[in-house]
């Protein structure tokens, strides 16, 4: 049964829940109270809350990441995608990881300047960073507030390298900055597509671009000359794990030179989350396909162990890293994502010239 036959199912954003929030005593509910005669209202619009960040540049050193470095100019994502492991940092700001998480959106205004104060602090040096590590930084808000564009012209001031990671065709606003960011080995964008389908794409990723459409994003950046890679994130064993090798075919067609992938999991509050929508959203399949996202993390829907988390294990993971070896030999071979040049950065002073 279809979503859309589904009188349960709150079309037009991903979450069907507002899960609690563990940080908080009390917990705020929209079921019927004894003494009154009418269901409580809850607004359902989109809200924008403003952040003064102290600073902008976070860094991890996790063993399956290596050093990563990333900046995040919105926290919570317009996106919906059902899946998305940055819920849980919601909670942090006393929200849900839920249907909060879609429709209260923080904004880092100050993120460029704090980009700048980095770059420009003593002994700082060049490391590529990563826009949109946690939320999308190409999500709806950001025509407006145009705060990633803003961000993009400083590391091209700078001369810093940067990796974008988005779903959203609203890079192509940009491509003036990334194509001369290109011409000097200074950025890689990752589109993010894992379905084709589009009746699956509107319930896993509601308000996103079409995955056509997406691939249209990948064909006009390769033909400027930026580099992309397609991130087929997150499989899901039961519901896009089949669509890999079309998907990196069609990416490939269009030019992408790399492709990358994780396998689904599903920690804190997105299990409740997920849990939920799968049976909303497909019931006749809800079971069998969490008892194979299990099957990837040791019979759990969360994994936290560092090299098993995003990539899982098992017969049901095996065959998936099959299928995506299998689809780059035959469709990507011989292309690679260009190194960065990490030689041209240009502090605020300029450069020092050598004694010698």
């Amino acid at each position: 049964m279809a979503h859309e036959e589904n009188p349960e199912f709150f079309k037009g954003r991903g979450a069907q829940v507002n899960t609690h929030n563990k940080f908080l005593k009390n917990k705020y509910v929209l079921e019927h109270a004894e003494g009154l005669d009418e269901q409580l209202l809850e607004d359902t619009r989109t809200q924008l809350f403003e952040e003064s960040a102290k600073k902008i540049v976070s860094e991890s050193n996790s063993p399956d990441l290596g050093r990563f470095v990333s900046i995040n100019p919105y926290q919570g994502c317009e996106h919906g995608c059902i899946y998305c492991y940055a819920r849980n940092t919601h909670e942090y700001y006393g929200f849900s990881a839920g249907l909060d998480f879609e429709r209260k959106i923080i904004v880092k205004r100050n993120a460029p300047e704090l980009l700048e104060k980095h770059f420009n602090k003593r002994g700082y040096e060049p490391v590529p960073m990563v826009l949109s590590s946690n939320t999308d930084c190409y999500q709806p808000i950001e025509r407006k507030l145009k705060i990633t564009r803003a961000l993009l012209q400083l590391f091209l001031k700078y001369r810093n390298p940067v990796s974008i990671i988005t779903k959203n065709n609203l890079v192509l606003r940009d491509l003036d900055i990334l194509a001369q960011m290109a011409a000097m080995n200074l950025i890689h964008v990752n589109i993010s597509l894992n379905s084709l389908n589009e009746s699956l794409r509107q319930k896993l990723e509601p308000r996103t671009v079409t995955g056509m459409g997406r691939l249209a994003v990948i064909q006009k950046l390769s033909e400027k000359g930026i580099p992309v890679r397609v991130m087929v994130a997150p499989i899901i064993p039961g519901l896009n794990s089949n669509e890999m090798p079309e998907i990196i075919k069609a990416a490939a067609d269009r030019g992408a030179l790399a492709a990358g992938f994780t396998i689904v999991r599903l920690n804190g509050s997105i299990a409740e989350i997920f849990t939920d929508w799968v049976h909303k959203a497909f019931p006749d399949r809800a079971e069998k396909v969490l008892n194979m996202i299990k099957a990837c993390h040791d019979g759990n829907l969360n994994d936290s162990d560092f090299g098993r988390r995003m990539s899982g294990d098992g017969h049901v993971a095996n065959s998936i890293h099959q299928l995506y070896r299998m689809a780059c030999v035959r469709f990507l071979a011989g292309r690679e994502m260009p190194p960065y040049d990490l030689s041209l950065f240009i502090p605020k002073g300029g450069k020092q010239m050598g004694m010698f």
